[in-house]
């Protein structure tokens, strides 16, 4: 039987940077729409790779991506993405960029439609992993079923991000909206 992610990271210890994500970021609700893209692209980048890898350029990310802003992202020319290619700072994969790019103009067309997109997030929860990942793959590019999954498990939309004898459990379903916990068992 596989190991959750929180017995995962009592066993790597403290000083790691897993101990972070998973006790402050990890299954939380994200509000603002930038940080959403910026999960979902951390998500994207982590395919074929490890998380600790992820986590280690996450820093990386956000300096070389304008801090994910949808807005800058989105108007990013082909000279914007040669000089990403030679980052050495992050994952340096030509699809990844250019899926974080288009991804970052359909976030923009969502906003229009919806507000936010944390509004057509919610609009759209419930659904199942694979409802979701048929929207996903409709909307977004480099959005497979891991990518899809781990996105919504780690922004609180799908159940599993901690065990329930795990103390960060309790202080996610906190800052999650009632409504939320009533749509779905976490």
């Amino acid at each position: 039987m596989a190991i959750t992610y929180c017995e995962f990271v009592q066993n790597k210890g403290k000083a790691t940077v897993h101990q972070e994500y998973h006790d402050k970021e990890y299954g939380f609700p994200i509000e603002d729409d930038n940080l959403l893209f910026a999960r979902l692209v951390l998500e994207i980048n982590q395919a074929g790779l490890s998380w600790e890898t992820i986590l280690k350029k996450k820093d990386n990310f956000f300096k070389a991506f304008d801090d994910f802003s949808i807005d800058k992202v989105a108007r990013y020319s082909e000279k914007k993405k040669a000089k990403l290619m030679q980052d050495a700072g992050i994952i340096r994969n030509r699809l990844k960029i250019d899926a974080t790019v288009h991804n970052a103009k359909c976030i923009k067309t969502i906003q229009k439609e919806s507000g936010s997109f944390k509004n057509w997030l919610d609009n759209h929860h419930p659904k199942t992993k694979e409802e979701w990942v048929k929207l996903f793959k409709l909307t977004f590019r480099f959005t497979g079923g891991e990518i899809v999954n781990e996105f919504l498990m780690s922004t609180g939309y799908l159940p599993g991000a901690h065990a329930a004898h795990c103390a960060v459990y309790k202080k996610v379903l906190k800052q999650k909206p009632k409504w939320m916990n009533l749509t779905q068992r976490y």
